[in-house]
């Protein structure tokens, strides 16, 4: 891993490959080695830069003036900055998919291209809102994630079939929830309110005018392909595919469908 440092605490990153660069978000509550089998098959073509979102993998967490997703853009591109990168894609899955639009809001001269995976633009619904924001200050309270809390949110990152079709997966997830603890857990929990209280960024996306990709799982929970669909109708010219049998985590449920794409679309655009 490498590190960068803002204000002080220290950002880890992934910077793997040559090439055209593509930028690759992670979920919340997961890190980047999220995007292993992306990283693989991508960083043969192109250089692949994958932060660990603050508070998750082994970045520190945020700087204390950091107040949401738009501050964590200027932390990206001030990486890019860092490593002499002038242009460059995005491609973000979940909060990686909020910050990259962020980055592209902010420096559209710099993104090439964006894809958008299991990811909402809009507001969080005022009823996820305040199931999050209640889970999110329990965990803040216990300073861990409570089992009842872990049994209620790690099916939310798969598809209905996962425990079957991909059980270590999520058994992974499970264990690594219920290892988080201390100032960790709640600095992880500070993140999640950035993320459930982002900001509707869906009527500036209309301005977006470089080449998006959406995509989302076909059975993904927290993120339902009724909001990719109107994040369609919103950036013109968009794409929108639709990933079989496959949860949030649409990446790690079909590896290879999800890295195909990613391919297709960067000979295109990045």
């Amino acid at each position: 891993m490498n590190t960068f440092v803002i204000d002080g605490c220290t950002m880890s990153y992934i910077d793997q490959g040559e090439g055209e660069v593509i930028v690759l978000g992670h979920s919340y509550l997961w890190d980047s080695q999220m995007w292993a089998p992306q990283i693989e098959e991508l960083s043969q073509h192109y250089r692949c830069i994958v932060p660990d979102l603050w508070a998750h993998g082994q970045s520190d967490m945020a700087p204390k003036s950091t107040r949401g997703l738009r501050d964590y853009a200027l932390h990206i591109l001030a990486l890019m900055d860092h490593l002499g990168i002038e242009h460059f894609s995005i491609a973000g899955l979940s909060v990686g998919g909020m910050w990259g639009a962020e980055v592209a809001l902010s420096a559209p001269e710099r993104v090439k291209s964006l894809v958008l995976l299991d990811t909402f633009l809009g507001l969080e619904p005022q009823v996820t809102h305040d199931k999050y924001f209640a889970m999110l200050d329990a965990i803040s309270q216990a300073k861990c994630i409570p089992q009842p809390i872990v049994d209620s949110v790690a099916p939310l990152f798969f598809s209905h079939q996962a425990e079957q079709t991909h059980p270590q997966l999520v058994s992974a997830f499970r264990e690594h929830l219920s290892r988080l603890e201390g100032e960790a857990v709640v600095n992880t929990a500070q993140v999640g309110r950035w993320v459930f209280g982002r900001r509707d960024a869906l009527d500036e996306l209309e301005h977006l005018a470089l080449p998006v990709l959406i995509a989302v799982g076909a059975e993904d929970k927290p993120r339902p392909a009724l909001e990719s669909y109107l994040m369609q109708d919103v950036i013109d010219g968009s794409q929108l595919e639709i990933i079989p049998a496959a949860g949030h985590i649409s990446n790690l449920e079909q590896p290879e469908i999800v890295s195909e794409m990613l391919l297709k679309f960067f000979a295109k655009f990045a």
